[in-house]
């Protein structure tokens, strides 16, 4: 229906007078959280949280569980990065020891390229 319309802000307003209309709580915030969604295909976020509100999109089981699971990968790619900072200073440390190239990439799991990246970048700020 929202991309169908010329006016897709006028239409989202009148699908939220329709949602405060639906007497159970549980399915009005289901509606709501599911509308927000089909809306972000075709208008903008400020817009769809001025019209929608949030505070009933919040206690959506639908909308909490993209939530969660938007959490949770946004805590995946956290741990990820923080694994390869932690494997990137052990091979800082390695190098600064003296330890060969290959052993560094091979203790370490980094490339041949990497590990010469490091070296070239400790060597850069002996200088």
């Amino acid at each position: 229906m929202l991309g169908e319309t010329d006016d897709r802000a006028r239409t989202l307003q009148q699908v939220a007078q329709e949602i405060i209309r639906i007497p159970d709580q549980r399915l009005q915030r289901n509606v709501a959280a599911a509308t927000a969604i089909l809306a972000g295909l075709v208008l903008e976020k400020g817009l769809i949280q001025r019209v929608l509100r949030r505070d009933i999109m919040r206690e959506s089981v639908i909308y909490q569980e993209i939530e969660a699971e938007a959490k949770a990968e946004g805590r995946a790619e956290g741990r990820a990065e923080g694994l390869q900072e932690g494997i990137r200073r052990v091979a800082i440390n390695l190098l600064k020891s003296q330890m060969l190239l290959e052993e560094v990439a091979k203790l370490t799991g980094l490339s041949i390229e990497d590990v010469q990246l490091l070296q070239t970048d400790i060597e850069g700020e002996s200088t």
